[in-house]
């Protein structure tokens, strides 16, 4: 790998940063209002049924964000650690946390180089990240390699890649239709589509492609549930996400 390729991933992985930086306050009040709303009983009807009943997990959310997962799962006595590449984005999370007397340990890092041990964790979930990786394949690699043996990946996620921003916001604001990305002006939609453009996962259409990914990555009883959005998703709100989402669900074999 050359020094040219190295710095282009710096400079991407830099407004990558920047751009959800950037993000961190609308993100975080869209996030606030998905809490606070009937989607909170469905994310954890959709979660619950997936991990070991009665148990507590050590759980890591990948690309927390304002730390919606951790508020989800850390009252229900599991140990969990959220991480993100923006510094704004994990301030917010710990704001929020704290706000609802949540305790979750948040830490500022890169999804594809992981500052943890091998096994450390039971469960690792992640939900609108894979699609905003510069090497996904080696992202996967790198959660194979802290998920404890038996432990399982959650990846919440769409194709984003087959899809422009810019124009389905204008489309669902032309229909009157409420949505996640409704505050968002052209300039941001814009460089969201750009990024998008530059990342190697966007000309992939997923889940298949994940599902290759996984399995070199030596996960296995790789599942892919295509109806998410159907449990989810089922009215038009600020928190809407109109792209339909998929479920991914696999597990690190026991020796």
């Amino acid at each position: 790998m050359n020094n040219d390729f190295l710095m282009n991933a710096s400079q991407l992985e830099n407004r990558i940063t920047r751009y959800w930086d950037h993000r961190a306050d609308d993100f975080t009040r869209v996030r606030h209002e998905e809490f606070h709303s009937i989607k909170k009983t469905r994310w954890l009807n959709e979660i619950r049924p997936l991990i070991p009943a009665e148990q507590k997990l050590r759980i890591l959310d990948i690309g927390t964000g304002s730390g919606f997962f951790p508020m989800l799962l850390a009252p229900l006595g599991h140990i969990v650690t959220g991480i993100d590449l923006s510094p704004l984005m994990i301030a917010s999370a710990r704001h929020l946390t704290q706000q609802h007397g949540v305790e979750a340990l948040f830490f500022c890092m890169n999804a594809q180089t992981l500052d943890f041990d091998d096994q450390s964790f039971d469960l690792i979930l992640t939900r609108n990240l894979t699609w905003t990786l510069p090497d996904l394949p080696a992202a996967y690699r790198e959660w194979h390699r802290v998920l404890r043996s038996g432990g399982r990946l959650l990846n919440f996620e769409a194709d984003y890649g087959a899809v422009n921003f810019l124009s389905l916001s204008q489309q669902l604001k032309k229909n009157g239709i409420a949505n996640a990305h409704q505050n968002l002006n052209e300039s941001d939609l814009v460089e969201s589509d750009t990024i998008k453009s530059l990342l190697s996962v966007s000309h992939h259409r997923r889940p298949d492609w994940d599902r290759s990914l996984l399995q070199a990555a030596g996960f296995e009883n790789i599942q892919t549930d295509l109806s998410l959005s159907d449990r989810i998703e089922t009215q038009a709100d600020a928190s809407y996400n109109p792209v339909r989402m998929f479920r991914i669900l696999a597990e690190k074999p026991i020796p």
